[in-house]
């Protein structure tokens, strides 16, 4: 019932948080080194990256569309698109200044798309969390009322015996007496409880 607490390490706290914008700058980064090497105002590199963009984005349209679409697959799909869109850039532009400025607004549409499920995730934990909590306090209340209901019988049973002890002590000590005689008790016609009384009171 008691289930160990695990403290999670603060990189895998942070790295959910981390990964969109490290996501973006490693696409940034893969640009410009292909700028570098020959992509630079490159028709062909160029109308390649517009390809590849434009499928992902129309697969992640076709995914996300009618009541059976897939969310995780179209959200997928439109990171890949955008990330071909910044990569395709980033190798075209001859200067920093329009994919930084591109890497900035992918960043925070990707934040933006993160923090929903962020949020959901969040939603789900505090409802499982509190579930449990209640389902604790539920069996916990069980295991109170289940004690209690066992003392309060240990404590029956044991003055019971403690009854019966006293009472064989008793008798004991009756007929240790100096001149008590069972004999005499019987002459003298002393009533005797019915069997059914004494069932009754035992």
């Amino acid at each position: 019932m008691n289930e160990p607490l695990v403290a999670r390490h603060w990189v895998a706290i942070a790295a959910p948080k981390a990964a969109p914008a490290l996501a973006t700058s490693t696409v940034l980064i893969l640009g410009r080194i292909w700028n570098a090497n020959g992509a630079e105002h490159s028709v062909g590199n160029a109308a390649l990256m517009v390809v590849l963009a434009a499928g992902a984005a129309t697969a992640g349209a076709f995914a996300s569309a009618g009541r059976a679409g897939d969310p995780v697959t179209a959200g997928t799909a439109f990171a890949a698109s955008g990330g071909l869109a910044l990569a395709g850039v980033a190798g075209y532009a001859d200067g920093l200044p329009l994919p930084l400025l591109l890497w900035v607004l992918v960043t925070a549409t990707a934040y933006g798309i993160a923090a929903r499920y962020w949020r959901t995730d969040r939603r789900d934990a505090v409802a499982y969390n509190r579930q449990t909590t209640v389902r604790r306090e539920e069996h916990g209340h069980i295991e109170r009322v289940e004690a209690l209901r066992a003392g309060a019988q240990i404590e029956v049973a044991r003055t019971g015996a403690a009854y019966a002890e006293q009472l064989a002590s008793a008798l004991i000590a009756r007929a240790a007496l100096p001149g008590f005689d069972p004999a005499a008790l019987t002459r003298a016609g002393l009533p005797e409880l019915p069997a059914v009384e004494i069932t009754k009171e035992i």
